[in-house]
């Protein structure tokens, strides 16, 4: 028998943020993998051109437009997502945003919740909800599921004028590896990627920037930004029969940056 732990076949993913950037990146390499695929959306025409280009692979997809920095939008679509696909096998809160401040000390504590209300609130109650629907199916007699949380660089180095948006990242850390401690007994995992500089719509105003380009990404070792693509590779893996073993952890995917 050939190995294939790396098939995801049978199988269902959601991506939250998953019609653009690393979601998109994420989810197409799902997709290509095998699973099925459900992507949630703020942006109707950008969430149906990213389900287009998931259905080429050839599996189920399916989408919804939810704004995670509500909790009852994320209560209703991850009903209404598990029922539409069946199951929920991998999760990924990934949607994110940044709001950067003159300075620390002029940031507005309208800036501040405005960022912890999606990054880090959002992502509760996509991975608390996920966590929910995988329990029910473990005590139902079909244990398992891996979780993700998509944090960030800045998690772990300076963000300056950027502090809401480091701390909101950086929380989900060890939020991550309490879900992966207590729920390991219903053989659900949790782990968390730490993205580096990334092209996408966020970072669009550094990549025309000559000068970050010169003084930051001309420190990355491997010499590029990132690309959404890049994270295909990580989110197959957790979403894996490859990984079963492999919770609690944090994966750095920078390029080398932070420890350069």
């Amino acid at each position: 028998m050939a190995y294939s732990p790396f098939d995801l076949g049978g199988k269902v993913a959601l991506v939250t943020g998953g019609n653009g950037g690393i979601g998109l990146g994420m989810a197409d390499a799902l997709a290509a993998a095998g699973a099925d695929v459900a992507i949630w959306g703020t942006n109707p025409d950008k969430t149906a051109a990213a389900a287009a280009k998931l259905r080429e692979h050839g599996g189920r997809v399916h989408t919804a437009i939810v704004d995670v920095a509500s909790e009852s939008a994320v209560v209703d679509a991850m009903g209404a997502t598990a029922e539409a696909m069946g199951r929920l096998d991998f999760v990924a809160a990934n949607s994110g945003r940044g709001a950067r401040s003159p300075s620390f000390h002029e940031m507005t504590t309208e800036t501040w919740h405005h960022v912890m209300a999606l990054n880090l609130d959002g992502a509760f109650w996509t991975l608390r909800e996920a966590a929910k629907n995988m329990v029910a199916r473990a005590q139902a007699g079909d244990p398992g599921g891996s979780l993700l949380a998509v944090s960030s660089t800045s998690a772990i180095h300076g963000a300056p004028a950027n502090q809401a948006y480091g701390a909101s990242k950086g929380a989900l850390l060890p939020m991550v590896k309490g879900i992966a401690v207590e729920y390991g007994k219903y053989d659900i995992r949790a782990n968390a990627i730490l993205p580096g500089w990334t092209r996408s719509e966020m970072t669009a105003p550094l990549q025309a920037w000559d000068k970050f380009n010169e003084k930051a990404i001309g420190r990355v070792p491997v010499r590029r930004w990132g690309e959404p693509e890049d994270f295909g590779g990580i989110a197959v893996y957790l979403a894996s029969d490859a990984s079963r073993f492999h919770t609690g952890d944090s994966f750095v995917i920078d390029g080398g940056y932070t420890i350069y």
